[in-house]
């Protein structure tokens, strides 16, 4: 019986069309902050490295491949300020600076595995496509 009177009403499905418009728009607010201090390919990778040990800009920069000294500059201080990072400079001769993860870096661990997991999911499954599109076309042209 709601339903029917959701068609009839045109006032109703405009105030439903509202809820959930304010439901996606709570659902996209916060996704779209996160990609804005996540995005791009390299930060996920500096976090990985610097969890796992790797303290100085040179072992950072030779535990991710391909990634430049520029962009790796750069992205480390795009992760200080968004408090993933904290760069520290001991002040001897020479000045050495070293980088560690925050303890607010590790609420990142779920996100990380579940994008590890789905990396892997998704690679399996691009490459059986793939297979299965070359035997089609392999069989089609054997025929």
């Amino acid at each position: 019986m709601e339903t029917s009177y959701l068609k009839v009403t045109g006032f109703k499905t405009k105030v439903m069309d509202k809820i959930n418009y304010i439901d996606c728009e709570a659902a996209v607010v916060p996704v779209r902050d996160a990609m804005e201090v996540l995005s791009g390919k390299w930060k996920f990778p500096i976090l990985i490295s610097v969890s796992s040990g790797n303290k100085r800009f040179r072992e950072i920069l030779r535990s991710i491949p391909k990634i430049t000294s520029k962009v790796l500059a750069k992205e480390l201080r795009d992760l200080e300020a968004n408090l993933l990072i904290q760069r520290t400079v001991y002040p001897k001769s020479p000045v050495i600076v070293e980088y560690s993860a925050t303890d607010y870096s590790s609420s990142l661990a779920e996100v990380i595995d579940a994008l590890q997991k789905w990396g892997r999911n998704h690679r399996k499954e691009i490459i059986k496509k793939m297979k299965e599109s070359t035997k089609k076309r392999t069989e089609g042209k054997a025929v």
